[in-house]
């Protein structure tokens, strides 16, 4: 096997504390702004960062399966991860009106730090 479980959820914890970092920088710079524009490039990044928590608690529990059933448990994480965000970025635009362009900007350093955490080696 050259892929376990385990290495799955230790990639998974790695890219949410590379998004809890980059995240906490970009709100910082955004604060330098005001609050309500570092509140909102907090949430952008917290709700790509609770969508990829969610997505790899459906695709790595539940232990060994078929690979059907795998590949569907991974297809069912990406469709509510990305649930999640939007579910997210609705209530921050739409109840807390919340600036759009922090709010963004959190989503996207949320994004690339995930992918960065992803595509850096073991």
């Amino acid at each position: 096997m050259l892929n376990s479980v385990a290495v799955g959820r230790r990639l998974a914890l790695r890219a949410a504390a590379y998004q809890l970092l980059a995240v906490g920088l970009v709100a910082a710079l955004f604060l330098l702004r005001g609050l309500p524009q570092a509140l909102a490039a907090a949430l952008g990044g917290l709700a790509m960062l609770a969508g990829g928590l969610v997505a790899a608690r459906l695709a790595l529990g539940g232990g060994v399966i078929p690979a059907g059933a795998a590949m569907l448990r991974l297809l069912a994480g990406v469709v509510l991860k990305w649930a999640v965000v939007f579910a997210v970025l609705l209530v921050g635009l739409g109840a807390w009106k919340l600036p759009p362009l922090p709010l963004m900007a959190g989503l996207l350093t949320g994004l690339a730090a995930q992918v960065l955490a992803a595509a850096r080696r073991q």
